[in-house]
């Protein structure tokens, strides 16, 4: 491994630093105390000089074994960030241009005793300028980010993480780097490049099979034989095969068949059962007498994405069946978790998906502008049972098709699939982020007459290229050429549909900042929600870490800097304002907290309004709408401390949004809507069989902790996998019954009970805006906490009715077992799980609670 210490200089040689591989400049210069953290404040625009800049990393290497032994010996890099000549003693091995690729360099040659590597690096922004210069026939938009994004222009023309030119929700920079793991290789014979599997699922013999397949590179002039034996040990399942390997590059695919007297336990999502692996070894036994042996993990499991007619509805349905069981998809989107991929560690993956998993999510999805995932993301979501959708990384854009341009993402998609494929948690490939719905509604107003060149290069690029390729590489999971998409529909009208958002067809992404959003009735009941959301800021603590005093102020430059969607601060006032008063407070710090603190509310509340609406249209048709089955709210991370779509902030604590998806995504929910003055409540629920419930209703006035009245109906069955409706009243009769209730003075909470400890959370639904409520008291709120162990007991007590009731511990980090919750009763306990060690007395003093009648 050449993994460590490298030397690092910019162009000029001004600049002469130690850098770490993997790694990228700007993390070297932080380190070394060069530059401040590029986080802080304005460094994104102040460090773009790093960027611009083309540095170089080289370093001496002594060779450990003797080189006249080898066959053959490669320098292998696993990620090269971007575009780059790489020499070793001299002698040019070759260049790089696609941060997505494997390269290995045959150094047979050229290898020594003692050594000397050079990878010189050219900015990736000159270059895809530089690129888009070239390509003279026609333009390929867009030529660059919205200014508010403050981002570089061309990303299109690069093979590199879109978001790092900038993004809507993240800052510019365009790292230079080695940003995997790079090696020697040496080896006679043969070598073992790749190795993945596949599980199928013979539905004739009821039999599970393995697909096996190695790529080989053969340096032998001749074919080398030898034998493959496939040992499952726990599935008592062992088979030999005899192999003929040719000279160059090849592969072996061996299909082994699991003992039909084992039971096999198969994979199954978070929340459906348990994510069962098998420990397996497989033994390459070859003529030479060199043998390789293979330990990975087998699991089992099917997919297929149902596009099907509906009864009563045009168009088809889509959705997800698992293990031959239809699955409501709950979760989010991943982006990548930091501008600068090597301080993506392993914990700071598990925390964020962890996080996912404990909120009840069964899947993300890894957006198409950012990164293919390492390695330990896929095994933690294989762990958690989060299920991946995959998209090949294209977003937002219109691409090239030149014949250099296809070449690298042939070898790209190629790579990326074989590396990728063994995860059961990946359920799907899909070609690209809205790439489909930027030619049907024409983003970019391309002229009527010009746009035949680019819906051909759509078709070259995802159909022709990429799904090819895939459909070559892995026949286990289904493909989709864009999201959104009309799925089967798309591919009937060449792939590129007239709407891409029809609601009657594949999935679609939503936004819409300017209506109410607790008004259900702006929703699309499509078959699938891949995407929706609002935007937040993170909470203080986050914010303050990169901030200075003069910049805590919701108007202040670094607020607008940050904000990197066009009217964003502006389009959350306008969404808090629909319900809520803002806060008027001549303290401008408490002022921008109160701020802070009401976007929370009012993303969660949004989001939880949208997600229910999609959860309660799973199982029914209204006027040829419905059969909802997916909904993933964007976004789940963030990249830095910025307003965003986010439920999780940099660094991992949670937002509002994210307690609240623990319980808008919970395995039995009552959901509430009003319809023309009616109440229905639905049942929700993911369990693979019916439960008898009883349905528990109390009607609070917001001036008492005392029920005005209670209602409870028993023996509902809450269908297996279904949302169904259970209960449905006039508001006017309901007011009525409770009487002295008004819609201003009053708030309803219900939840389901059943037997055994099963228990839904207690949901709520407000009658008016809480800007109109009468009645509400300005509750003393108090906790004390104690030590349990390795958790933390927070004892709430309220005077009064509180609703979005928080708990803050600033900078400790961990999270609360419930948060942002209505508090109807006098004392509710809350639990602390911390992620760090942390005392009774550092929660105490760090503690801030914050309640509704709190911002003034």
């Amino acid at each position: 491994s050449l993994r460590g210490s490298w030397r690092l200089r910019n162009g000029n040689g001004s600049v002469v630093l130690r850098g770490e591989v993997p790694g990228c400049v700007h993390t070297a210069l932080h380190r070394q105390g060069l530059i401040q953290d590029p986080y802080y404040r304005f460094n994104d625009v102040m460090y773009r000089w790093i960027s611009l800049d083309n540095w170089t990393y080289s370093r001496p290497f002594k060779t450990p074994f003797d080189v006249r032994k080898w066959q053959k010996v490669n320098l292998v890099f696993e990620g090269v960030d971007t575009v780059a000549q790489i020499l070793m003693n001299n002698i040019t091995l070759g260049r790089t241009d696609n941060m997505f690729i494997r390269y290995s360099f045959d150094i047979t040659s050229v290898i020594k005793e003692v050594n000397f590597v050079e990878v010189h690096f050219l900015s990736a922004i000159s270059h895809a300028a530089e690129q888009s210069r070239c390509h003279k026939a026609y333009s390929i938009p867009p030529a660059c980010p919205p200014p508010v994004q403050k981002g570089e222009c061309h990303a299109n023309f690069i093979r590199k993480e879109q978001c790092s030119f900038s993004w809507d929700w993240g800052p510019s920079f365009p790292t230079q780097g080695i940003w995997k793991d790079v090696r020697i290789e040496a080896y006679n014979h043969y070598h073992l490049i790749y190795f993945s599997m596949s599980s199928f699922f013979g539905k004739c013999a009821q039999q599970w099979s393995l697909e096996i397949e190695s790529v080989f590179d053969v340096v032998s002039s001749k074919p080398v034989a030898g034998l493959v034996t496939v040992n499952i040990p726990k599935l008592q399942t062992q088979q030999t095969f005899s192999v003929k390997l040719q000279p160059g590059e090849g592969s072996v695919v061996l299909l082994v068949n699991i003992n039909k007297s084992s039971t096999v336990e198969a994979w199954w999502p978070n929340g459906h059962g348990k994510q069962t692996g098998y420990n397996m070894t497989t033994t390459f036994i070859m003529e030479p007498g060199y043998q390789i042996e293979k330990f990975s993990k087998a699991y089992f499991r099917t997919v297929e994405l149902v596009q099907e007619p509906i009864p009563g509805s045009p168009g088809l349905s889509f959705y997800f069946r698992i293990n031959g069981r239809p699955i409501f998809v709950k979760g989010s989107n991943w982006i990548p978790a930091d501008s600068f991929q090597d301080r993506v560690t392993y914990d700071i993956l598990w925390l964020l998906l962890k996080s996912a998993a404990d909120a009840n999510m069964n899947t993300l999805r890894v957006w198409g502008g950012g990164v293919y995932e390492q390695d330990e993301f896929y095994d933690i979501c294989d762990e958690l049972g989060i299920m991946i959708w995959q998209d090949f990384m294209f977003a937002c854009a219109l691409y090239p098709t030149d014949g250099n341009y296809l070449e690298s993402v042939r070898a790209e998609v190629s790579h990326q699939v074989r590396r990728l494929k063994s995860h059961p948690s990946i359920i799907l490939w899909s070609g690209n982020n809205e790439n489909e719905a930027a030619i049907a509604s024409n983003w970019f107003s391309i002229p009527y007459s010009d746009m035949e060149v680019y819906i051909k290069d759509y078709v070259i690029l995802y159909v022709k290229n990429i799904r090819e390729i895939v459909l070559t590489e892995d026949k286990s999971r289904p493909f989709v050429a864009s999201s959104p998409t009309n799925g089967l529909e798309s591919v009937k009208e060449g792939w590129l549909s007239q709407n891409p958002y029809d609601t009657h067809y594949g999935d679609t992404h939503f936004y819409d900042y300017n209506s109410d959003c607790w008004n259900w009735t702006v929703y699309p009941k499509t078959r699938f929600a891949s995407e929706y959301g609002f935007q937040s800021w993170p909470s203080f603590s986050t914010i303050g870490k990169v901030s200075s005093t003069e910049d805590w102020s919701y108007t202040s430059n670094f607020s607008l800097h940050r904000q990197h969607h066009e009217n964003g601060n502006d389009q959350m006032l306008q969404q808090i304002g629909h319900h809520f008063k803002l806060p008027q407070s001549t303290d401008p710090i408490k002022k921008f907290k109160d701020m802070i603190y009401l976007t929370q509310v009012m993303q969660a509340q949004c989001i939880k309004t949208e997600t229910e609406f999609y959860r309660f249209s799973q199982s029914e048709i209204i006027k040829g709408e419905g059969h909802t089955m997916g909904a993933l709210y964007w976004q789940l991370n963030d990249i830095w401390q910025a307003p965003s779509w986010a439920s999780l902030e940099y660094g991992g604590k949670w937002k509002l949004l994210h307690y609240f998806a623990k319980n808008f995504f919970a395995p039995l929910l009552p959901v509430a809507y009003e319809d023309k003055g009616l109440l229905n409540i639905y049942g929700v629920s993911d369990f693979h069989v019916d439960h008898e419930v009883t349905l528990r209703v109390i009607v609070h006035a917001w001036s008492s902790l005392e029920p005005v009245c209670t209602l409870a109906k028993d023996s509902l069955t809450v269908k297996a996998q279904s949302a169904i409706p259970i209960y449905k009243e006039s508001i006017n009769d309901l007011l009525e019954r409770c009487r002295n209730c008004t819609r201003k003075s009053c708030v309803i909470t219900f939840c389901l009970v059943g037997e055994g400890g099963l228990q839904s959370p207690v949901n709520r639904h407000f009658l008016s805006s809480l800007k109109d409520a009468v009645g509400l008291e300005k509750p003393q709120l108090n906790a004390s906490v104690s030590q349990q162990d390795d958790l933390y007991i927070f004892v709430l007590q309220t005077t009064a009715i509180a609703p979005f009731v928080s708990l803050d511990v600033g900078s400790i980090k961990g999270r609360f077992s419930d948060n942002g919750f209505l508090m109807t009763e006098k004392k509710k306990v809350v639990v602390f799980y911390p992620w760090e060690p942390t005392s009774v007395e550092e929660l105490e003093k760090s503690l801030i609670l914050t309640s509704l009648a709190d911002v003034v």
